[in-house]
């Protein structure tokens, strides 16, 4: 790898990096103001959207000019290649936080659902597989790419199991539908980052391995090594 390669590299990583952090605390921030009806903390998740926008597109461009300047290949060109599919990933979990942010502005207006919903569980859980999945890019982390991928049944199911808290409670409280219907899109926005950060991970084991296991199991490269 030629020195300017090197820098260029150097400049790729920073740049994803510092992508990651941003969304990492957008998910936090929205989760937070889900949980706390903190309507000034949505909106500023919401008015942060352009600047991960904005990174994301540069973190492309720079993978873009890589690959045209310098043609790399075998595991450099596998860095790029995971670095674009992560970079993309990392947009769309800002664009569902600030989903998120969008449905916990209007749940201000009601008074807190005395219900048995798993809606802190899952945040608690959502917030940790993103971080855990940032954690393995950083670190170069295999298993905890792998802790990841194990984590996203979880969310699925809490998931499940809120529609089916969501429906038992709006039979009960028919009176409560508005608010029920923003919890559980809050829910589906939750359980798509959660697919996201499994999406991360993934990729993170395709750097490491030279593998991609999308669909497969994650033993499944232990044959072929």
């Amino acid at each position: 790898m030629t020195i300017l390669m090197q820098k260029e590299f150097e400049k790729l990583k920073k740049g994803i990096l510092t992508l990651s952090a941003l969304v990492e605390e957008s998910v936090n921030r929205s989760v937070k103001a889900v949980m706390e009806r903190n309507e000034g903390l949505a909106k500023s998740v919401i008015e942060s959207d352009n600047e991960i926008d904005s990174m994301e597109i540069d973190v492309e461009e720079e993978c873009l000019k890589i690959l045209a300047l310098h043609q790399p290949v075998a595991a450099d060109l596998r860095f790029i290649v995971a670095v674009l599919k992560i970079n993309n990933d990392l947009e769309r979990v800002g664009d569902l936080a600030v989903n998120i942010c969008e449905r916990a502005l209007p749940l201000t207006r009601f008074p807190v659902l005395k219900a048995p919903f798993g809606l802190p569980e899952m945040g608690q859980k959502v917030r940790l597989m993103v971080k855990k999945s940032l954690d393995a890019l950083v670190n170069v982390d295999e298993d905890a790419a792998e802790e990841v991928c194990r984590m996203d049944d979880d969310v699925d199911n809490i998931n499940r199991d809120m529609y089916a808290k969501v429906t038992e409670h709006l039979q009960a409280k028919p009176q409560d539908a508005e608010a029920l219907l923003h919890l559980l899109s809050i829910s589906r926005q939750l359980e798509r980052i959660g697919d996201h950060a499994t999406n991360i991970a993934q990729d993170v084991i395709y750097l490491i391995r030279g593998e991609i296991i999308r669909h497969q199991g994650l033993d499944s490269s232990s044959e072929a090594q």
